[in-house]
């Protein structure tokens, strides 16, 4: 970790000052739907068997500081990371070359894969495509250079189920309402500001999204017609329901769309597909079987990790919604986009695929300058390079091992690399080639206090700003794009000691962003 370049932070609180904050903290929290359900470790469910109880989600008592030239920079950006994720979901030809590397060592891409080859065959009847992405940075310091200046550093590029838009809208008005209220204690030069604190549009940019896509769907395609809906794809049991709600219920009072949610695992009990050339995908609520839906849009909050798909029932439902007319978000090939390969390739120094899907040789550059050196291990040159790096118990220690997985917990670190890489058996089996090796991202010192389970925690922590952005496309090498927009923001902060950043995954907590000029 870099030095710091933060003031003195957080404020020292007595002990009045933090059972005030904290008792504000938990009133607004369940006043404003900043929740989750509790983990089974937290409250057992023998102690709510009905699953009715909901906690404060995982959050940071203070506003983290973020250079504000540095966030800035994450903001203005991401129409052109929407447009680089576009291009490449529409370039057939150019993903199937990053595929055919990882099919024969990653199934689940392997079947992702074959879902989409089953649909080209039969034909594909919706050629629109939404993404709701959301690209996560970290601040890095050179720490080798005595005047660096903070920099973004790009972690990944989610492109499936990018979560929290709903809770880190709702933990900028928390910290917005402690400054507010004086729950923070006054300070000889105050930091916590409210022009410092940005304003984060991610509920509403977001539901805009979804609409749009809605909107663009056209009338139904059933016969006789029938309504259209959007349908959530969610996990059972979700902890993070209240996240996801958010953005339903902002659809459905904002803009009048019947908004529903199903269980990844009940897709072939509630939906169908008739017989009609179109293939309008058909919902059926159990709770109202006499009155079916057309949905428009599918947006996965859930599929996106193998253990999802316990069954060959699953990759039959996945294929079932793939060739289909709704429109995913994401769809089989902006899934297959979003994969840690893909980043690795635009990414590893003197890479030429950038320049393919950004023309704009000034908006490249900009793109080019977020990443951070991530390189395959493969036999190309940068994969010889990397391997002897992987293996090296001292020179991996500036590196992170990644796989082709979205979520937290995937992830193998520093020296822990070496011996993980050699239980994959020989460096010729091919084993490797399913992960890329990055180097890691120098954050500077930072502290917070973090609130979570009901528990304090003090200490040094580093923080990860995500930026939404919806973009919606027509699929193919000519394909347009529709709309594309930056959606608001995140800041998810973890201890210094947890490698992992996922809130959902239970290793972070949501944070909003003090801007600071350094």
């Amino acid at each position: 970790m870099a030095a710091s370049i933060y003031p003195n932070y957080p404020p020292e609180l007595s002990q009045d000052q933090e059972d005030y904050l904290l008792s504000s903290i938990k009133d607004w929290s369940i006043a404003n739907g900043l929740v989750v359900r509790p983990a089974p470790s937290f409250i057992s469910s023998t102690s709510d068997p009905s699953g009715v109880l909901a906690v404060t989600a995982p959050i940071t008592l203070f506003p983290s500081p973020f250079p504000r030239a540095c966030f800035e920079e994450a903001k203005s950006i991401q129409t052109a990371y929407n447009e680089l994720y576009a291009a490449v979901s529409r370039d057939e030809d150019w993903l199937r070359g990053i595929v055919e590397e990882l099919v024969e060592v990653d199934d689940f891409i392997a079947k992702l894969w074959e879902v989409h080859l089953a649909v080209k065959k039969e034909g594909y009847v919706q050629d629109l495509s939404l993404g709701l992405f959301r690209s996560d940075y970290m601040v890095h310091v050179d720490p080798s250079a005595p005047d660096a200046q903070p920099q973004i550093r790009q972690v990944e590029f989610n492109t499936i189920a990018s979560s929290f838009g709903g809770l880190s809208s709702q933990v900028s008005k928390l910290h917005s309402h402690l400054l507010h209220t004086t729950a923070y204690p006054p300070t000889d030069t105050p930091i916590i500001t409210p022009s410092s604190l940005p304003q984060n549009h991610s509920i509403p940019s977001l539901s805009n999204g979804l609409a749009s896509a809605h909107t663009h769907y056209g009338p139904s395609k059933s016969s006789p017609p029938l309504p259209l809906c959007i349908l959530f794809l969610v996990q059972d049991p979700e902890r993070n329901a209240t996240d996801q709600r958010h953005l339903e219920y902002t659809l459905q009072s904002t803009h009048h769309i019947p908004t529903f949610r199903l269980p990844f695992s009940s897709i072939l009990t509630h939906t169908s597909i008739p017989e009609n050339p179109s293939r309008p995908l058909i919902y059926t609520p159990p709770h109202a079987p006499t009155h079916p839906y057309e949905i428009s849009t599918l947006y996965f909050r859930a599929g996106y990790s193998p253990i999802e798909y316990p069954t060959p029932t699953f990759w039959t439902s996945r294929l079932h919604l793939e060739r289909s007319a709704a429109i995913k978000c994401p769809s089989i090939l902006t899934h297959l986009a979003g994969s840690k390969k893909v980043q690795q390739v635009l990414a590893t120094p003197s890479s030429p695929h950038l320049s393919r899907f950004l023309r704009d040789p000034v908006l490249a550059d900009r793109v080019r300058t977020t990443f951070a050196a991530i390189y395959p291990l493969d036999n190309t040159p940068a994969g010889l390079t990397a391997k002897a790096i992987a293996q090296d118990a001292e020179k991996s220690r500036g590196y992170v091992l990644k796989p082709q997985r979205e979520g937290g917990g995937n992830n193998v670190y520093r020296s822990a690399i070496p011996g993980f890489l050699a239980s994959l058996g020989s460096v010729d089996e091919g084993k490797w080639r399913a992960y890329i090796l990055m180097e890691l991202i120098e954050p500077p010192a930072l502290k917070n206090v973090i609130f979570r389970q009901g528990e304090v925690q003090r200490g040094e922590v580093i923080g990860e700003l995500g930026v939404y952005g919806v973009c919606l496309w027509k699929a193919g090498l000519g394909g347009q794009v529709l709309e594309n927009w930056e959606a608001g923001h995140l800041l998810r902060t973890k201890g210094r000691e947890s490698e992992e950043g996922g809130v959902a995954a239970g290793f972070g907590a949501v944070d909003s962003v003090c801007l600071v000029d350094v």
